[in-house]
């Protein structure tokens, strides 16, 4: 049985995003307390990195599938953390931002009754 059959088998995702291996060893290699680095431990943390990842990307999903929202939003990924046991050790990091506030009719609009973000149309100049 090959990779691509265990993945359709088991209800494992297939990743197709890998964090560059060599890049990893050189960061761990920068810090002075660790000497040599054996072959396989880049690898490890790699395979580390995409399950954490892929854990809080779905997390982050949950949250906005939750609120009927079409986007993840960086408020679903705290809330993410917050509701997630596993992400406890982000929590401190997370509450630095703060919670989106929403926005009711007629507040952060612009004249033309949107949101000052741009898109869409340019006014025609009135000369």
């Amino acid at each position: 049985m090959d990779q691509a059959e265990l993945n359709k088998t088991s209800n494992v995702p297939v990743i197709k995003t890998r964090f560059p291996v060599a890049r990893i060893k050189k960061i761990m290699q920068a810090d002075d307390d660790i000497g040599k680095v054996a072959q396989a431990t880049p690898l490890v943390v790699a395979k580390a990195l995409e399950l954490f990842m892929v854990a809080l990307v779905e997390e982050s999903c949950n949250q906005a599938r939750q609120r009927n929202a079409k986007r993840v939003s960086p408020s679903h990924l705290k809330q993410a953390v917050l509701s997630t046991e596993q992400f406890d050790f982000l929590a401190d990091i997370v509450s630095k931002y703060p919670d989106p506030v929403a926005v009711g009719i007629g507040e952060g609009k612009d004249e033309g009754g949107r949101g000052g973000r741009g898109g869409g149309r340019r006014k025609k100049r009135e000369e």
